[in-house]
């Protein structure tokens, strides 16, 4: 019996991932000598789900993916490349190229004033915050996101170390983004990756008269080949910044908020006093 989809997922915009996926199943049909038409029975799926999936405007099911490993005979290839496109699932499009030099950094700094680092979101407040922002996402696409945002968090446990610095608003705190006990949870998990010896966490106090972020939140890396590139987001979109006058900008603002900001330790003892208040 062919089925149409049984993971929830639609046609979406086109992307790279998808797209190289896609021609990956393409190239092992067409070494096979066998029709989108021929393929379809064999992996019980529609002709049109088989198109969709080859051209990139949907994502592959379980199912999909280990019967056409099957029937196709690609040596494991389509599961490797099924499992580096689920990597990237659930990450916006616009912040892969972001999370790619994460993979190679050896030094990342965060300024954030709009909601936690993902780095440092513990799954309770991650699901809040995706429940919160319109418009509303399917389970599917839920689960992906949590899951994309847990697997980037092992960056801050590789060896060897990556160097952390994150600095966050405490009103992002104070907002209580997912209620009581998620805001409690939160605390808990900041005050955790606050204790490993890569990771520094200071607050940006609510009062505070000379602030040197009001253009907004940004980051910084440094790859491991020493080469510093910059990011910076907004509604829908984002930037990787490359450009030597663009990364001194940011830097020298970042050295700025790391003197405003409280110092990691006395950070650590403003969340314990939060964390008691709830």
């Amino acid at each position: 019996m062919v089925s149409d989809d049984d993971s929830g997922d639609g046609e979406v915009r086109p992307d790279e991932n998808l797209r190289n996926f896609g021609e990956t199943v393409k190239a092992f049909r067409k070494r096979a000598g066998i029709t989108q038409e021929q393929l379809a029975p064999l992996v019980r799926y529609s002709v049109q789900y088989v198109g969709s999936i080859e051209q990139g405007r949907r994502h592959p099911s379980t199912k999909f993916v280990h019967r056409a490993e099957e029937a196709l005979d690609a040596f494991g290839v389509i599961h490797i490349a099924a499992r580096d496109l689920n990597r990237r699932r659930g990450i916006a499009s616009w912040f892969r190229r972001w999370a790619e030099l994460e993979d190679c950094a050896i030094a990342l700094c965060t300024y954030e004033c709009r909601s936690i680092p993902g780095l440092l979101q513990p799954e309770s407040y991650a699901r809040a915050q995706i429940a919160n922002v319109p418009p509303l996402a399917t389970t599917e696409e839920t689960e992906a996101r949590v899951a994309a945002r847990l697997d980037r968090q092992k960056l801050l446990h590789r060896i060897p170390y990556i160097v952390f610095s994150f600095i966050i608003e405490q009103n992002l705190l104070e907002r209580q983004t997912g209620g009581v006990e998620v805001t409690r949870e939160l605390i808990d998990h900041l005050l955790e990756c606050a204790k490993l010896p890569n990771v520094d966490i200071q607050i940006m106090p609510t009062i505070q008269p000379i602030h040197a972020g009001t253009d907004g939140p940004f980051r910084l890396l440094e790859t491991d080949e020493h080469e510093w590139k910059g990011y910076s987001e907004g509604q829908q979109t984002g930037q990787v910044l490359s450009e030597p006058r663009d990364i001194s900008l940011l830097q020298q603002r970042y050295a700025k908020l790391r003197i405003q900001a409280l110092n990691p330790a006395d950070s650590v003892g403003l969340l314990m006093r939060m964390r008691g208040r709830l």
